[in-house]
């Protein structure tokens, strides 16, 4: 059943390109007693990241903010793990690189899922002139804004391999394809200009691409039914469809493992990463199911203006802020209204600014335990002020969202 067909392919030592796939863009520092490899290291840094941590507190599709038992972003991100983790195993593939780019693929989505990632995308279109989207913010993240300490607790940037890196960015699964195949340049990642340009440039990159799609089609599926979303009929439906292969499949954990099972007898390195003819349309025809009974139900209407709403009104507030070479007055004049927005800004704006134009105090002590790239330099123009204010509300929770509004509603002048 496909075991070690991709062995001589794989992403590890005798590979042609090993050197240019584990190249970082600054050396980590090493300890002599390391057993890791360099992507079971990324691994760990992704693992123990800030960003990462925050996908428990991202909608995957339901917003889920006092609901233990609906799938969030993280839960979404083990799964990928599962199923890639999986198929690489089988396959012979690296299974280390697979899980490192499985665990940080969503480290780059925005508050309230989808939906976040479309209205800061109509902000940045806007002000910037630019897409938002929810794969290249997740390379921005681990490249430029995600920071870990070292062992003399100074916060650098993760620094991961270009592997991994590779396969955040290129991740995604939104179009129907079959027999993906990595491409042969290791181009420049900032040469992605929109989803799905490129292909990933690992075999391990591609398994994550595919597991994204099974795992979230699932797992959707069975918190729609718990939440109501698809009635008796609806369910009916969806296990004929189901059964359209296997006529023991009672629930998407059959539909899942036959999908895992399919890939693994069926891709070569000659076809590339695919499914069966039959399967492929089954996995089709359930994602097409989910956008006509889930992700456009007229009941996620009020959670997708609501979502607009929260962060636009953010978003308002601390565009006001902004007074060319003065914003920090501007700032610390509505910390008085806003103290929880305006604190934790502050605090972002010293950790990515150049030290020379952050006020003298608490936010130089913050600078001062930062050794990363500062990515808004001396924030010379609004543009640069407006890209730190995305970045910012980009990596928010849901629920640290919904405080920040609701601080802006409050009325409450301390």
């Amino acid at each position: 059943m496909g075991q070690g067909k991709f062995e001589q392919v794989a992403a590890n030592e005798t590979n042609e390109k090993w050197s240019e796939l584990i190249r970082r863009t600054d050396e980590l520092y090493s300890r002599k007693d390391d057993v890791r490899s360099p992507f079971a290291r990324d691994y760990t840094r992704i693992l123990h990241s800030r960003a990462y941590r925050r996908l428990k507190h991202k909608t995957q599709v339901f917003f889920n903010i006092d609901n233990d038992h609906i799938c969030t972003r993280m839960e979404h991100v083990a799964h990928v793990d599962s199923v890639s983790s999986t198929v690489a195993k089988r396959l012979g593939l690296n299974d280390e690189l697979t899980k490192a780019i499985a665990i940080g693929h969503d480290l780059g989505h925005a508050p309230f899922g989808h939906d976040g990632e479309t209205i800061l995308n109509k902000l940045s279109q806007e002000y910037l002139h630019k897409p938002f989207w929810h794969e290249k913010n997740g390379l921005r993240f681990v490249d430029d804004l995600e920071l870990l300490e070292d062992n003399y607790k100074i916060n650098r940037n993760l620094d991961l391999t270009y592997a991994v890196r590779d396969g955040i960015i290129s991740h995604c699964g939104e179009v129907d394809e079959n027999g993906i195949k990595p491409r042969n340049d290791l181009i420049n990642l900032d040469d992605f200009s929109y989803p799905g340009e490129f292909q990933p440039a690992t075999w391990e990159g591609c398994i994550v691409k595919i597991a994204d799609k099974i795992a979230y089609v699932g797992r959707d599926i069975e918190d729609a039914i718990r939440l109501g979303f698809l009635d008796k009929d609806v369910q009916e439906q969806l296990l004929q469809m189901a059964r359209a292969n296997d006529e023991n499949v009672l629930n998407t954990t059959v539909i899942m493992h036959n999908l895992i099972i399919d890939i693994c007898e069926n891709s070569s390195p000659e076809k590339g990463i695919c499914l069966s003819p039959k399967f492929l349309g089954q996995l089709n025809e359930i994602k097409k199911f989910n956008y006509q009974h889930i992700y456009n139900n007229e009941r996620l209407i009020p959670f997708v203006e609501y979502s607009e709403l929260v962060i636009r009104q953010i978003f308002r507030v601390l565009r006001s802020t902004y007074k060319e070479n003065d914003f920090w007055t501007a700032i610390e004049a509505k910390e008085r209204y806003y103290p929880k927005l305006m604190r934790s800004f502050k605090k972002w704006l010293a950790t990515y600014c150049d030290s020379k134009i952050i006020p003298l105090g608490d936010l130089r002590e913050v600078a001062a335990q930062c050794e990363n790239r500062k990515i808004y330099g001396s924030v010379n123009t609004e543009e640069e002020y407006i890209q730190a204010i995305i970045d910012f509300i980009s990596g928010m929770t849901d629920q640290f969202a919904v405080k920040i509004f609701n601080e802006l509603i409050s009325y409450d002048t301390m």
